[in-house]
């Protein structure tokens, strides 16, 4: 699969200890004021609603929103579930179509810039390393404090986590996916029928 799919770069983050590192935190730039933008992601599993942080990861919720607002998530889906040996994990989905409904690489917003944090609910660019995301992006079940320095979280679930924790409760293929995706690809792939901004 392509680079906007998280890759070995996954694998060798998820091998860290889900657990705070006794390290002091970097400073973190301080947060702009809340400026929240609602997006709902109508799927084959329910409802899930989003609160995209435009104040603190501008150059990311933009991103995103010009996928929704083109229509381009529109008949996508979630296709990946990861489940964490110890419990929780994430959902994956994006556009995995067609690569003519790609829009180039962003920039990179690390939480060192944003204060967003890697927790449960969080919303996520999936990518194969800073500078390569795309459209496709993950949600996570599982406090993961380790994405922290690799990932950039820009939002949140604030309705439908059950719907979250369903996708990620649903049927994968053993044989899909290449390396370390090899079963975590769903089967079959949880739909987005519509995402909107509200």
């Amino acid at each position: 699969m392509q680079a906007r799919i998280v890759i070995a770069a996954l694998c060798a983050i998820l091998s860290a200890p889900l657990v705070a590192s006794p390290q002091a935190a970097p400073p973190v730039a301080e947060a702009a004021r809340d400026d929240l933008v609602r997006v709902t992601l109508d799927t084959d599993a329910g409802r899930i609603v989003l609160a995209l942080d435009r104040g603190r990861a501008p150059i990311t919720t933009a991103n995103f929103l010009r996928y929704v607002e083109a229509g381009r998530l529109n008949g996508e889906g979630f296709y990946r579930a990861m489940n964490y040996p110890q419990g929780g994990g994430l959902i994956q989905g994006g556009v995995s179509s067609d690569s003519r409904k790609l829009y180039p690489a962003i920039e990179h917003e690390p939480v060192a810039k944003t204060g967003i944090t890697h927790v449960v609910g969080t919303v996520s660019m999936a990518s194969a390393g800073p500078g390569t995301a795309r459209s496709d992006f993950f949600i996570l079940v599982t406090d993961s404090p380790s994405f922290d320095d690799s990932f950039a979280a820009f939002g949140r679930v604030i309705e439908g986590m059950d719907v979250v924790k369903a996708i990620l409760a649903s049927p994968v293929s053993a044989t899909k996916g290449e390396g370390v995706m090899r079963g975590q690809m769903l089967e079959p792939v949880v739909k987005i029928r519509k995402a909107e901004r509200e």
